[in-house]
C-alpha cells in the first residue's frame, strides 16, 4: 500500500482525499522512458523453453524461434515503409502467430489493431475509416471482409494460401517470417508514453470507439499479470479466449511470455477441445468467461469420467462475478481448482481488481481487491461527492493502466477521463471494509452477450430504418446461458403489421452473430426523458418483471 496520512490499512481508504489505495504489493516499473513493450518483454529472464502450441497441429514455437520470428516480421514491416505511429490492422482467429504480429508491429513504434473475425465487411469498414490503417493481416478465409471493406488496403495473408488470389495481397507471414534481420534497419525511439495499441471498445456509452493505450500501458499490465501468478516455470496456461479482445491480447499475446509461461493456443472455443487439450498438454491454468465455467460445472460428472484435469489447479474468470452458487458447485466438484476472479476495462488494459485466492473469491459477488498501484475513488452520480466505505457510486478508476484516450475523439475521452487521470467506468460499485470491490450494475447501458459487448444505441438506429418501425428500444435480458442478450422494444408505424420474426430476421441479417436481437416485444411508445434518452431501466424493469 502507498505511503499516506490517514489510510485505513484494512480498506485502504484515505479520508483526507477520500481515495481507496490498492492493498497489494507496490508495482515496479521500468525507469528507461525509451522503451518498447516487446524489448521490455523478452528482456524478462526465464527458464522457459516453448512459447506457444497450436492445440489442432501440436506446431509450436519456442521462446528463441518467436523471438527470431518478431525480430524478422517487424524488419520487414520496416523495409515495406512500416514507420512509428503507423496503424496496422490484424484480423484474425486465435492462432499462434496472432502474437508474433502483435510483437512485431509494437517493437516498431506501430500501432496494433484488431477486429473481431465475426464482424462483418461494413463493421471492419467504419474500423479502418476510423483507424486509418497502412496494411492489414489477415487469415485467408477473413481476408475477403478486408477487400470488401477497403479494396485499396494492402493485405499480408497469414497463412499460404494457393486456392484464391487476392489482388491487394501483397506478401504472407511465412516468407517475413524466413527473412533474415537486417542489420541496415534504423531503430526508432519508442517512448513508454508512444501508443501501442488500438482496441474498440464500446466505451461507457455508444457507438464503439478506439482505446488509445500506451506501451507503459501495457507494461504496467504485463507487471500485474506476473506479480499476480507469480507464475514458476512448468506452468501451462490454455488460451480459449480471444486475442483481439483485451483480455486475450493482455495476457497470452504479451503478458505471460515474460515469465516463460507455456501458452496452448485454440483458434475457437470448443468444449471438448479445451478439455482434450487440457488432458494432452497437462495444463495448470485455465482462463475462460463465466458461461463456459458454468457449463463444465454443470457437465462435471461426465467430463471427469472423459477426461484427465489432474493437472488443473487454476481456473481464472473474467467479463462477471460469479455467484455463491456456481464457485461452490465448482469447488465441490472440482476440489482441486482454484477460482480466480479479474476485473477490467479495455479502457485500463484489462485490469483494475482481480481476486488472486480462493479466500478471496469466496467474498461472493466480489470483483476482488484493487490491481498494484491502482486508485479508486466511489462517486456519486448525482452530487459529483467522493463517498466512503460500503457506499455506493460510479467507480473511478487511477494508475498505470489507464488509457491515454479514444481515439480522435475529444469530447467522449473527456466525458470518461477527467484531468486528474481519474477514469469514470460507468460501473456502479461499493467497496467494502476490507477492500474488496462489489459491482452493483452498469451506468453504461452495453449488453454483455457471452462476453462480448453490444452497444444498444447501434441496433436501435438499425431497427429505425426499417419502413415499418416507428421507434425502438434495445435492453439486456438475463440469460443463464449467456449473461445477457439484446432485447427490441418496437413501436410499429401505423398501418404496419410487422412480426416478432421480422424483427429479428431484419437485424441478424447485418449484424455479427453476437449481436443479434434474440427477442421482440410490442410497444406503443419508448418511454424517455425530458431530454429524450430513452429510460432503459423503466424497460429492463417491464421485461423481467414477467420472469
Amino acid at each position: 500500500m502507498e505511503e499516506g496520512r490517514d489510510i485505513d490499512p484494512r480498506s485502504g481508504f484515505c479520508s483526507s482525499n477520500s481515495v481507496f489505495y490498492s492493498k497489494r504489493k507496490p508495482l515496479p516499473l521500468p525507469q528507461n522512458p525509451s522503451l518498447d513493450v516487446t524489448t521490455f518483454i523478452s528482456s524478462h529472464a526465464h527458464h522457459g523453453r516453448i512459447a506457444f502450441i497450436d492445440a489442432a497441429t501440436g506446431n509450436h514455437f519456442t521462446f528463441h524461434q518467436l523471438w527470431r520470428a518478431v525480430d524478422a516480421v517487424a524488419s520487414s514491416l520496416y523495409d515495406i515503409g512500416i514507420r512509428k505511429g503507423n496503424v496496422v490492422l490484424l484480423l484474425s482467429p486465435n492462432s499462434i502467430y496472432f502474437p508474433v504480429v502483435c510483437l512485431a508491429v509494437m517493437s516498431l513504434g506501430a500501432i496494433i489493431t484488431t477486429t473481431n473475425p465475426l464482424n462483418t465487411a461494413a463493421e471492419i469498414r467504419k474500423q479502418i475509416n476510423d483507424s486509418k490503417p497502412r496494411i492489414a493481416f489477415a487469415i485467408p478465409p477473413l481476408a475477403s471482409k478486408i477487400a470488401a471493406a477497403s479494396p485499396s488496403l494492402p493485405i499480408i495473408l497469414m497463412e499460404a494460401d494457393t486456392s484464391s488470389s487476392f489482388p491487394s495481397a501483397v506478401t504472407t507471414l511465412s516468407s517475413m517470417m524466413e527473412k533474415e534481420s537486417s542489420s541496415s534497419r534504423v531503430k526508432e525511439r519508442v517512448n513508454q508514453d508512444d501508443t501501442a495499441t488500438l482496441l474498440y471498445s464500446s466505451g461507457t456509452t455508444g457507438p464503439s470507439k478506439g482505446v488509445v493505450s500506451s506501451h507503459l500501458n501495457l507494461m504496467a499490465m504485463v507487471q500485474i499479470v506476473l506479480g499476480r501468478f507469480n507464475i514458476e516455470e512448468g506452468q501451462t496456461f490454455i488460451c480459449t479466449v480471444p486475442m483481439f479482445h483485451i483480455y486475450g491480447l493482455v495476457a497470452f499475446a504479451t503478458g505471460l511470455l515474460a515469465a516463460g509461461a507455456t501458452i496452448v493456443v485454440l483458434s475457437k472455443f470448443e468444449m471438448h477441445d479445451m478439455l482434450s487439450a487440457i488432458e494432452r498438454y497437462k495444463a495448470t491454468y485455465l482462463p475462460l468467461v463465466p458461461p463456459i465455467l458454468v457449463a463444465m460445472l454443470n457437465n462435471a460428472d461426465a467430463i471427469k469420467g472423459k477426461y484427465d484435469l489432474r493437472s488443473l489447479h487454476s481456473v481464472l474468470s473474467g467479463g462477471a462475478p460469479l455467484s455463491k452458487e456456481v464457485i461452490e458447485g465448482f469447488v465441490e466438484k472440482y476440489p482441486n481448482v482454484t477460482i480466480l476472479q479479474g476485473y477490467g476495462l479495455t479502457e485500463s488494459t484489462g485490469v483494475g481488481a482481480s481476486t488472486d485466492s480462493l479466500e478471496e473469491s469466496r467474498r461472493y459477488g466480489t470483483a476482488g481487491l484493487l490491481s498494484p498501484g491502482t486508485q479508486a475513488k466511489i462517486v456519486d452520480p448525482d452530487s459529483g461527492l467522493a463517498l466512503s466505505v460500503n457506499q455506493t457510486g460510479e467507480l473511478w478508476l487511477r494508475g498505470p493502466t489507464i488509457m491515454k484516450g479514444y481515439f480522435s475523439n475529444e469530447e467522449a475521452t473527456a466525458s470518461t477521463l477527467d484531468s486528474e487521470g481519474w477514469l469514470r467506468t460507468g460501473d456502479v460499485c461499493f467497496i467494502d471494509n476490507d477492500g474488496f470491490i462489489f459491482i452493483v450494475d452498469r451506468l453504461k447501458e452495453l449488453i454483455k452477450y457471452k462476453g462480448y459487448q453490444v452497444p444498444p444505441a447501434e441496433l436501435e438506429a438499425l431497427l429505425l430504418t426499417h419502413p415499418a418501425i416507428a421507434d425502438a428500444a434495445v435492453i439486456p435480458f438475463p440469460d443463464k446461458e449467456a449473461g445477457q442478450f439484446p432485447m427490441a422494444y418496437v413501436v410499429r408505424k401505423a398501418g404496419s403489421s410487422i412480426s416478432e420474426k421480422e424483427v429479428m430476421d431484419f437485424v441478424a441479417k447485418q449484424v455479427a452473430p453476437y449481436k443479434r436481437i434474440r427477442k421482440v416485444a410490442f410497444i406503443s411508445s419508448v418511454p424517455k426523458n425530458p431530454s429524450g434518452k430513452i429510460l432503459r431501466r423503466d424497460l429492463i424493469n417491464l421485461a423481467t418483471s414477467k420472469l
